[in-house]
């Protein structure tokens, strides 16, 4: 890749990143998904106060399918920070994000928790795909968590 199409690469890959914090906390659940590769590997087992096994989701519908009810009636705001994105080729990057989160279910939610503040880093795959990039695996390592 010359310089042009590294840059124009790492601006995309930003964006779309963008896109994955915007959709998520506007509860835009295609939006969402369609920052995903079909074939994703979602982990965030450590992404709560305790460890959740059934955190480890293949696949970006059945992960969008158990994400959306969880978060239906929570109001959530994500930032990321700081990408460190390596480009491996045209067509496959890594990253890391430095994020913070805040979570606050309504009454009726199942969260076992009234507010949750996080911080972390996201650990990405990204796949250039049908001349978009997607992600294709995501991973949330949790350096805090606070909740009440």
């Amino acid at each position: 890749m010359d310089d042009a199409a590294r840059l124009l690469a790492l601006r995309e890959i930003e964006m779309l990143k963008a896109r994955y914090f915007r959709t998520m906390d506007g509860k835009d659940w295609a939006g969402l998904q369609a920052v995903f590769t079909p074939d994703l590997i979602a982990d965030f087992r450590d992404s709560a106060p305790e460890r959740n096994e059934a955190l480890l989701i293949h696949g970006a519908e059945p992960y969008v399918a158990m994400l959306a009810p969880t978060l239906a009636n929570v109001t959530t705001v994500h930032h990321g920070h700081m990408p460190e994105i390596r480009l491996e080729d045209a067509d496959h990057a890594q990253g890391i994000w430095a994020m913070e989160d805040w979570v606050w279910p309504d009454a009726s939610s199942t969260l076992p928790y009234r507010w949750l503040h996080g911080w972390g880093h996201y650990h990405e795959r990204y796949r250039h795909v049908a001349g978009e990039w997607k992600i294709a695996a995501i991973r949330l390592s949790r350096l805090r968590v606070e909740h009440g």
